[in-house]
């Protein structure tokens, strides 16, 4: 079976250009992933069976705890791995070629939010840049690399520098975007307040052990009062995918053309729920082309008519790791 390539993968733009690439890259990795096989194997499912992306089957997330998930044999340029607690046992996503990651991030990044040129990019990340291996700091860099703006950087616990910053470009009615977690944002606002309602604050991330969760609602409405903006953006994103999907408020995520999103009954695994109907979050993410692009996660959700879909918590029996989202 041909790999797809970068061309066809990321110059999707319907429905049926999805599905059909979708099959491709299920043929390809049932055949070229080892893991995956012997998961479709011990299922009885033969891959020449599967006509419809209804019928992929999707690994459990945890395999990329267990296991090297990886569909090619070149070298591993980056290895990314989960943040979590002393004691767990994080995930890591073996990446052979690293521009599908840049790829993806930068055409996401443009198709939701425009030119990075145009921007200001200021990350609030303390807890990922005190560790290695976070792809979530790997897509940031290459956001403040080309942004092309000299006062995009990021920030540990300088609060002050970066309530300056932030006072700076309002000033110069510049373009900028904070992407921060959870728990730095709201220390910040903690101690600084500002009004500056053409910032975009995107949160991704939890609490990382550091304070009390909160429910988004809570969450969104005390960042929105130390910002001064009128709603909150996020992330979901995570160290097994390649792709990000974004909400630009009340916690409503959409994804990019490459990326779907299914549900699953949490008592049958096996089974697709409709819309509007709680259950796993399945991820289809086309980029993860050289390990597994079809993933069953531990959060829970639901879609909607339009395709958007909500993350409402997390399967009760699952390790809390850093990309949990807050219950809504």
């Amino acid at each position: 079976m041909i790999k797809p390539d970068k061309q066809q993968i990321f110059s999707i733009s319907n429905d049926q250009q999805f599905a059909d690439a979708a099959l491709q890259v299920f043929r390809y990795q049932a055949e070229n992933c080892p893991v995956y096989h012997e998961f479709i194997t011990n299922l009885k499912i033969d891959p020449a069976s599967v006509k419809n992306i209804k019928d992929i089957p999707f690994l459990p997330i945890s395999f990329f705890k267990s296991h090297d998930v990886i569909s090619d044999n070149n070298n591993v340029q980056v290895t990314f791995t989960s943040s979590g607690t002393t004691g767990m046992i994080n995930s890591k996503h073996l990446v052979t070629d690293v521009s599908w990651y840049e790829e993806s991030f930068r055409r996401a990044f443009e198709l939701f939010y425009g030119d990075i040129k145009s921007y200001c990019i200021l990350a609030l990340l303390p807890s990922y840049l005190e560790r290695e291996g976070s792809s979530l700091i790997f897509m940031a860099e290459d956001l403040v690399k080309h942004s092309l703006n000299p006062d995009s950087s990021f920030y540990l616990y300088n609060h002050e520098e970066l309530f300056q910053q932030l006072q700076k470009q309002q000033g110069a009615n510049a373009p900028t975007l904070l992407i921060g977690v959870t728990f730095a944002l709201l220390d910040f606002v903690e101690h600084y307040q500002l009004d500056f309602p053409e910032l975009i604050v995107m949160e991704t991330g939890g609490m990382k052990g550091r304070r009390k969760e909160m429910i988004r609602e809570e969450l969104h409405q005390t960042l929105c009062k130390g910002f001064g903006v009128r709603s909150i953006h996020s992330e979901y994103g995570m160290t097994e995918l390649l792709s990000q999907a974004y909400s630009k408020g009340d916690g409503i995520f959409n994804c990019p053309p490459w990326m779907k999103i299914i549900t699953r009954d949490t008592n049958d695994p096996m089974t697709e729920l409709g819309i509007n109907q709680t259950g796993g979050i399945n991820v289809i993410d086309l980029a993860n082309i050289n390990s597994c692009s079809f993933i069953a996660t531990q959060d829970l959700g639901k879609i909607y008519d339009d395709g958007s879909f909500e993350v409402l918590g997390r399967f009760d029996n699952s390790d809390i790791r850093g990309c949990n989202l807050l219950i809504a």
